[in-house]
């Protein structure tokens, strides 16, 4: 009998648990200029009626990183600094995606987003379902070093990285033997 009843505590405890790793901020990191996915997971079978992302630093009630009801997203309820640069990752939310892709990240983005959700006919208000710590990095510098130019040597030029970003090309005329020196 005692195990009978210490069953429902243990499903109880396993339930609290899991909740409230669900609210632990998630770290995402992501280079300026780069975009980078907010994660917001609903219910898998629920219909997704509200979907609320904002900042709490930006201290409005009514301004957001993201609004969407009535099926469609709504800019003039928008910050300024986020129109044009937020979108559903999946315009169908389907199993309850309720996650944003914010394009182009700068480093005022760096800041900690709430997503918030309302369901079905529920009533009451959005409930929030996750926080992000978003931390935005300026790309690493480089530079390209050339120390030898032959004439033969003369030609647009330009810099790759491993990755495939390329940067702005320069046009490159050699007049005859030069040697640079560093």
């Amino acid at each position: 009998m005692a195990a009978l009843t210490s069953a429902p505590l243990v499903v109880l405890f396993a339930c609290s648990w899991i909740f409230v790793l669900c609210q632990e901020t998630q770290e995402l990191k992501v280079k300026a200029g780069e975009d980078g996915t907010l994660q917001c997971q609903g219910h898998r079978c629920a219909t997704i009626t509200v979907i609320k992302w904002n900042r709490p630093d930006l201290k409005s009630d009514d301004i957001y990183v993201f609004f969407f009801r009535d099926d469609r997203s709504y800019e003039n309820y928008q910050h300024e600094s986020y129109r044009g640069r937020v979108e559903l990752r999946d315009p169908e939310m389907k199993d309850g995606d309720a996650s944003v892709i914010l394009k182009n990240v700068n480093i005022n983005d760096t800041g900690t987003y709430e997503c918030r959700v309302k369901e079905g006919n529920k009533t009451g208000k959005a409930k929030l379902i996750s926080n992000i710590s978003l931390t935005v990095t300026e790309p690493a510098a480089s530079s390209c070093n050339i120390s030898y130019f032959d004439p033969l040597d003369s030609g647009v030029y330009w810099c790759e990285s491993r990755e495939g970003a390329t940067s702005n090309t320069i046009d490159l005329t050699v007049p005859g033997k030069i040697r640079l020196w560093s």
